[in-house]
């Protein structure tokens, strides 16, 4: 009987046991619930609504994350410090709603992000508004405790000013109601809690002070987990169901999306009227334009004759003017080169003298210095004078021949040689020994000079002497030029058989000359170097002495590329006209530069 029974047991132990293995496997092989923590005062991220239950844009994307993975979710709300210590003692399983940080990730491992969180500063109206976090130093704060801004101006050293609240709603209503300063939360969830409370009284003063990556956060070692709910948010990015969840919450931050056809719609029955209304108006506008165009044009012409009369008139004045000054300057320079000469002259007499003086007391000096040591001479250390003293006269000396230089430039612009001879003159020669004068200051100023004399040139009738005064003038201008000695002057002479005339071209490689200043070259006391002495007589009285022969004096120049000076000069074969002849004008091809 016993046997019977321990026999009759084994097999029911038999049947039933593939009954509770099979039974087993189906639960092993069931989905295990999640529990997703969230803050229950986050919205429109996610909050509870009037009947208590989870809803917002997180509770949403969690729910479509689950769906897609196969997932059971179990939501648990609460204060956001509670749900943060819940995370981390393992009674909830993932935060969905969580900022991402540095300091957070040594305990916590995080999802890419599904949204970004900028965060603002709010005041009461009547508060001064500030632009950035610095400016809250010294000033009360409200955070909501454990959140994102907690531990950013916590970092910052804004700890013992900050106030912490359970929740944004709490931080916000505490500042509304005359507490504290100003309140640092994310900038949409305290908008919507502002419309909601009807908290009218505050507005935000500085916007995206702190941007921050919204991400699903797990302890870490739970990457199993957070990688399921990284692979689900991706799958929802595909399928667009995101952007639906996005669009649903937070894309009242953005404008409404309107269609494309609601767009041609309105835009065929308000702007086709329009379009006809602007069509006319398009064609009455361009007829005055033709009409305004056109009378503008006649109103441009007359303006024009207007101004050009103007200037011949003004041109005409200054003519007038001019030739008065310059008679009343002939009278003037006679009486005044008299009487500077006189005492220049005195000056250039003793000057020689007061050197042989010096050079002879100079030995006396000299001695006694050595014997009896330094003295004073003059006001001044003789150590320091018997230097100074042959500077001095030599100074003296050349501004004595260069008072006698201008007083003789200004009397001959100011005479009126009609008693020139007119005896025929070898061009050639008259020139060379023009270079021949002023060989040692070629010599000075370039070691690149050439000189090309042409041969068989006719005779010209007038003075040697004043054509060679002319010469001189323009190789002093150009040697005065050339801005170091690795610079040429290039001095040509040649027959121009067409012209009947004999042309020399000095052509520099100089500085050149302004175009407004190529005019007024030969106007009396111009110069573009008066601070290196020039007088500004030497090219006008050049250019009186070449009119007198019935010649012509031009100047092409172009700055930093050098100058070309073309004198003509009628041959004794044409005769004297009374004018001068044509002559071509010269080429500007070639480097030039004169400085009058």
């Amino acid at each position: 009987m016993g046997s019977f029974s321990l026999i009759t047991l084994m097999c029911l132990v038999c049947l039933l046991l593939p009954i509770f293995g099979e039974g087993a496997e189906m639960d092993v092989s069931s989905p295990q619930i999640v529990i997703v923590g969230g803050d229950r005062d986050y919205p429109p991220y996610e909050f509870l609504d009037k009947d208590g239950q989870p809803t917002g844009y997180n509770v949403d994307l969690t729910r479509a994350i689950a769906d897609v993975m196969g997932m059971k979710v179990q939501f648990r709300f609460g204060g956001w410090s509670e749900m943060r210590n819940a995370l981390l003692n393992g009674s909830v399983g993932v935060l969905q709603g969580i900022s991402y940080s540095e300091e957070r990730t040594r305990t916590l491992s995080f999802s890419p992000p599904h949204t970004i969180i900028n965060h603002a500063i709010f005041a009461r109206k009547d508060t001064a508004p500030v632009s950035s976090i610095e400016q809250l130093r010294g000033k009360e704060i409200i955070v909501f405790r454990d959140g994102i801004m907690h531990d950013y101006l916590t970092s910052l050293g804004f700890a013992p000013n900050l106030n912490m609240t359970a929740t944004p709603a709490d931080a916000l209503r505490q500042l509304a109601s005359g507490e504290h300063d100003y309140a640092v939360l994310a900038m949409l969830p305290g908008m919507y809690l502002i419309r909601e409370h009807k908290l009218s009284n505050l507005v935000p003063v500085a916007r995206s002070i702190s941007t921050q990556k919204y991400c699903y956060g797990v302890k870490k070692g739970n990457e199993e987990l957070l990688a399921r709910f990284n692979e689900g948010l991706a799958i929802l990015k595909k399928t667009g169901q995101y952007q639906e969840i996005y669009d649903r919450w937070l894309g009242v931050l953005g404008p409404p999306k309107v269609s494309w056809e609601r767009v041609v719609w309105y835009g065929t029955l308000v702007l086709g009227p329009l379009l006809l209304i602007l069509a006319g108006t398009v064609a009455w506008s361009r007829s005055l334009q033709l009409r305004v165009a056109q009378r503008t044009r006649e109103l441009a012409l007359e303006v024009a004759e207007r101004k050009r009369a103007l200037d011949e008139l003004k041109l005409h004045q200054d003519q007038l003017i001019q030739t008065d000054k310059m008679a009343s300057l002939g009278i003037l320079v006679a009486g005044v080169a008299h009487e500077i000469n006189n005492p220049n002259g005195l000056i250039l007499l003793n000057m020689p003298i007061l050197r042989e003086v010096y050079q002879d007391a100079e030995e006396v000096l000299e001695a006694h210095y050595r014997s009896q040591g330094d003295f004073t001479l003059g006001g001044l250390p003789y150590s320091r004078m018997r230097d100074e003293v042959p500077y001095l006269l030599e100074g003296m000396q050349e501004g004595a021949n260069r008072i006698k230089r201008i007083v003789e430039e200004l009397k001959d612009f100011a005479r009126q040689d009609t008693t020139a001879s007119t005896e025929p003159i070898n061009f050639n020669g008259v020139v060379q020994a023009a270079v021949r004068l002023v060989d040692a200051t070629i010599r000075s100023s370039t070691g690149h000079f050439e000189a090309h004399y042409g041969t068989d040139l006719p005779p010209v009738l007038g003075s040697g002497q004043r054509i060679e005064q002319v010469v001189l003038n323009l190789i002093l201008n150009a040697c005065q030029a050339l801005p170091d000695d690795t610079s040429g002057i290039f001095l040509t002479t040649r027959h121009d058989p067409d012209s009947g005339t004999v042309v020399l071209t000095v052509v520099d490689e100089g500085c050149g000359i302004a175009p407004e200043h190529v005019p007024r070259l030969t106007d009396p006391f111009f110069t573009t170097r008066r601070e290196n002495g020039g007088t500004g007589l030497g090219l006008s009285v050049s250019a009186t002495i070449v009119k007198e022969h019935h010649g012509l004096l031009e100047f092409a120049s172009r700055p930093g590329q050098g100058t070309t000076v073309t004198l003509t000069i009628p041959c004794q074969s044409t005769g004297r006209t009374g004018h001068a002849p044509h002559v071509p004008a010269c080429d500007l091809s070639v480097p030039q530069g004169v400085a009058p």
